[in-house]
């Protein structure tokens, strides 16, 4: 058996633009008239776009560090500036690798 709530996407919205906590939201929603289970299905579906947005910052993380290293592989491998050899292998490669970690926390908290 399922239920049909229907949730109102534009509350959820401004919901996240004012980055309201949970416990205000379960009050406007009560003052609002809404039953228990409406109540939890608005919040289960904020929490699911606040995920959704974290794991889009991951994910732009994540092709940002991976092109750092990739330009830090073809800068090395062509040595266009070879008095910063161990810069250019050591530290952007070493920032990317950095970035890209950090995507992958954010796509897999």
């Amino acid at each position: 058996m399922t239920n049909n709530l229907s949730i109102n996407q534009a509350i959820i919205k401004d919901w996240i633009t004012n980055n309201l906590s949970l416990q205000d939201i379960e009050k406007d929603l009560q003052q609002k008239g809404f039953d228990v289970d409406s109540i939890k299905a608005h919040i289960k579906e904020y929490k699911k776009q606040l995920n959704a947005k974290k794991q889009f910052k991951g994910f732009i993380l994540i092709v940002i560090g991976a092109f750092l290293g990739f330009l830090s592989c073809v800068l090395t491998l062509a040595q266009v500036f070879p008095q910063w050899y161990t810069l250019v292998l050591y530290g952007i490669t070493f920032v990317g690798v950095s970035i890209i970690f950090i995507g992958l926390y954010l796509v897999f908290e």
